[in-house]
């Protein structure tokens, strides 16, 4: 091995006497000369020092081990190699590779005892370190030489920061180290695998998922599935899968003592199915009503197989759409539109399936008339089928309103009116008088205090009006629903989802228990704060189809008149809007202390104190501050003149508020001018014959209602105006009350105004109103309740 200097044509042997000046000049015998050595003035000076010993010499044998060797340097002269020894030269491709190690310290208290995270690069087999020198990688058996492809590790290096790794403190090792937070591992790992790393994590190896398949077999009245996923030629069963995917980290044990990585795609596709079947040994058992969560979920998966009953029931359940309308029996007084005819013939399809479902119309569609339609149809069945009676479970405003349809509609129906201090007068097995009735008829009350009772009683169905009542799943009314011991179920509820998906969980856990079980929505707890991607919220749509109905009154009834909606927004009076800035003043200072000393969780009393406070202070000084009744009120000034104008033209008109007390200032000021009105809130006995007096012709034209009261089950259609005093969360609870006149048998357009004081909280709360609204749109689109997700920014907004 023997150094050269050349240029061109002239050549130097460099063992020969030379001087190599620091200044880069070449010193020899008849040359001076500039001298670049490419940084190999080591070589010149290794090489040269063999002087009379003669050339380094290396035996034939070892020539691989020397350019093992020389390829190994950091640095190298350009190579004159006998034909022995010549090489190809190519460019390498580098697979980056990341080993994590475990922290050095138990308790992970700052970044220094973060798990050490180290990249290497893998050219085809050979590993080289991120802080290694050398130019490449030689192959002995292939006598090739592999160039590092220096950019593409500077650029698989800096993916690595947006991850969460930061650079380690100096380590003792020239090795360029990293550290990541132990909470960021996990997608970290999933992240860099997906994009093509090798990852090892304590000594194993993590290995990408291959192929899943998936088939379907039936049993007496289930299905089981079964479904595994390959890793390396090693199969993974279903339940093995999910039993990883409850553990939140997303990793299975291999047997070679390697960790097989969940895809995230699939995690996010099949974490919702983890809480809904029977574990068995090596596969999922589902109930026979969950065929259509399965079949959702199956749907999108090619290599899914499927035995002759799972497929015959998949094509039933996706005929679903094209039920035929069902005519209403012969019983039945009147005529049902042809959307009633389509709602009967579905609710035909629930029982053949023995499926429980929601019948979500629009308000104002006769959902009561419906139902009533397949309760006539069930008492013509009685006597041959031996059949036991119906329960509905109603608000108690509504009793009077399914009293009387039932009487216009289906008079051979025997109801019994079970609610009131007498209702276990006249006998009957266990102190309840439903021998020989078809129908019995309760509240949410009396379930709650009957429950003991009424659990015992073998029912027909079990029918849940205003559903909503039951969408908080740990409620005693939700509890007692459950506990109902009825053949078939049906809930009616224009509204079935208002605030979040644990609504949804409640309402679906009545209508087929155990249905969705802990996992497609989150359980009843996870549920409330649960946010779904679109393509799960798409999936669970698809598998909620069959069970909930819902049509709008745009798409069955255009021939309803048009609804017009307009926000007034007032000013308020120096004197109130003094009132009120000092409101929200005192609260954003006491609020900031408080969140500040205990956190926004420990505050969220006092913040919902704040917003009423100032709610009330946006709709009148005196709701505040009793002795300012007589203080002007923007609202008040802005609504009497339309009051007056709309009156005298004859139109009637409703009044809504969630503030009696402002409903009763209200009052004081029409009493006052001699303006006739009716007036109900919670404490309104007799709502039959209000609603009867407001409906006649010569009635008085002015209705003023409490919202909680009156914002549902009333047909007021002889309004045509519509009145909101103030703004809520939930614009579900709004549309219901307008609902009340914009409803089947409505002939005119109603105008409904809602009123805001500019420049208060009631305008931020119709910012938040937009992500409610779409949750109602969509039915299962998640939202989180407000209270579930406000945070310090929003609630500076609504204090601002």
């Amino acid at each position: 091995v023997v150094p050269e200097l050349r240029r061109g044509d002239t050549r130097i042997d460099a063992r020969e006497r030379i001087v190599l000046a620091e200044a880069g000049l070449l010193i020899a015998p008849g040359e001076l000369a500039a001298i670049d050595t490419g940084g190999a003035a080591a070589w010149l000076r290794l090489l040269s020092r063999t002087g009379p010993l003669g050339p380094l010499r290396v035996p034939a044998a070892e020539r691989e081990d020397l350019l093992e060797a020389l390829f190994a340097a950091p640095v190298l002269p350009r190579l004159d190699l006998p034909a022995s020894m010549r090489y190809e030269e190519a460019a390498g491709t580098p697979r980056p590779r990341l080993r994590l190690l475990p922290p050095s310290l138990g308790r992970l208290r700052s970044e220094r005892e973060w798990p050490l995270a180290k990249v290497s690069y893998l050219y085809e087999q050979t590993e080289v370190s991120a802080g290694s020198a050398v130019r490449g990688v030689y192959q002995r058996e292939d006598r090739r030489f592999l160039l590092r492809d220096e950019e593409a590790e500077e650029q698989a290096y800096a993916r690595l920061a947006p991850l969460g790794f930061r650079a380690a403190a100096a380590e003792s090792s020239r090795e360029p180290a990293l550290r990541i937070s132990p909470r960021r591992v996990p997608q970290a790992v999933r992240t860099l695998i997906a994009e093509g790393w090798s990852v090892e994590a304590q000594g194993k190896l993590y290995r990408s998922a291959g192929a899943f398949t998936v088939s379907v077999a039936s049993g007496i009245d289930w299905f089981e599935l079964r479904g595994d996923v390959e890793f390396a030629g090693e199969r993974v069963d279903l339940p093995r899968l999910l039993a990883a995917l409850r553990q939140g980290d997303g990793f299975v044990p291999l047997s070679d003592g390697s960790v097989g990585l969940l895809p995230e795609k699939w995690l996010e596709r099949w974490a919702p199915l983890a809480g809904l079947a029977k574990t068995e040994e090596d596969h999922l058992r589902f109930e026979l009503p969950q065929a259509v969560l399965l079949d959702a979920w199956l749907a999108d998966e090619p290599a899914a197989s499927f035995d002759e009953t799972f497929a015959q029931a998949r094509e039933r359940l996706r005929g679903f759409s094209g039920i035929a309308p069902a005519d209403a029996p012969a019983g039945f007084r009147g005529e049902l539109r042809p959307y009633q005819r389509l709602g009967l013939g579905w609710l035909h399809f629930l029982r053949d399936f023995g499926l429980g479902g929601c019948l979500a119309d629009d308000m104002g569609l006769g959902k009561t008339v419906q139902v009533l339609a397949l309760l006539e149809s069930r008492r013509e069945q009685r006597a041959a089928q031996n059949l036991p009676p119906s329960l509905v479970v109603v608000p108690r405003s509504l009793v009077f309103n399914w009293l009387a349809e039932a009487a216009q509609f289906t008079p051979a129906l025997k109801i019994l009116d079970y609610t009131g201090i007498g209702r276990a007068e006249g006998g009957g097995e266990g102190g309840l008088p439903f021998a020989g009735y078809d129908v019995v008829l309760t509240t949410y009350g009396t379930l709650r205090r009957d429950v003991g009772v009424l659990k015992e009683t073998e029912l027909d169905y079990v029918i849940l009006d205003e559903a909503q009542a039951i969408k908080n799943a740990g409620s005693q009314t939700a509890k007692a629903a459950r506990l109902l011991r009825g053949r078939h179920r049906l809930a009616l509820s224009g509204t079935p989802v208002e605030n979040h998906l644990g609504e949804l969980w409640s309402l679906l856990e009545f209508l087929n228990p155990g249905f969705v079980g802990s996992g497609a929505l989150g359980g009843k707890k996870g549920a409330a704060t649960r946010v779904l991607d679109a393509e799960t919220s798409q999936t669970l749509a698809r598998a909620l189809r069959p069970l909930i109905l819902r049509r709008s009154k745009q798409q069955v009834a255009p021939e309803l008149p048009a609804r017009v909606e307009q926000t007034l927004v007032c000013e308020l009076s120096p004197r109130q809007r003094r009132l009120y800035d000092e409101l929200r003043d005192y609260y954003r200072a006491v609020l900031e202390r408080r969140i500040g000393a205990q956190g926004l969780g420990k505050a969220k009393i006092l913040v919902l104190e704040a917003l009423l406070r100032l709610r009330q202070a946006a709709c009148h000084p005196a709701l505040v501050d009793r002795g300012q009744a007589d203080e002007p009120c923007a609202k008040l000034d802005l609504l009497l003149p339309q009051l007056g104008e709309v009156l005298a033209e004859g139109h009637k008109a409703l009044v809504f508020s969630q503030f009696t007390s402002f409903l009763a200032l209200l009052r004081r000021q029409l009493d006052a001018t001699g303006v006739p009105y009716l007036y109900l809130d919670g404490k309104t006995r007799d709502r039959q014959a209000l609603v009867e007096e407001f409906q006649s012709e010569g009635g008085r034209p002015l209705f003023l209602i409490s919202l909680k009261a009156g914002g549902l089950g009333l047909n007021l259609t002889a309004a045509d105006y519509v009145y909101l005093l103030d703004p809520w969360w939930n614009p579900a609870v709004e549309a219901q009350a307008v609902d009340r006149a914009h409803r089947i048998g409505q002939t005119r357009t109603v105008f409904a105004y809602r009123l805001v004081a500019r420049d208060t909280v009631e305008e931020k709360i119709l910012e938040l109103q937009a992500g409610k609204r779409a949750l109602a749109d969509a039915i299962v689109q998640a939202d989180e309740s407000l209270m579930a997700s406000l945070s310090r920014e929003d609630l500076a907004l609504l204090l601002s």
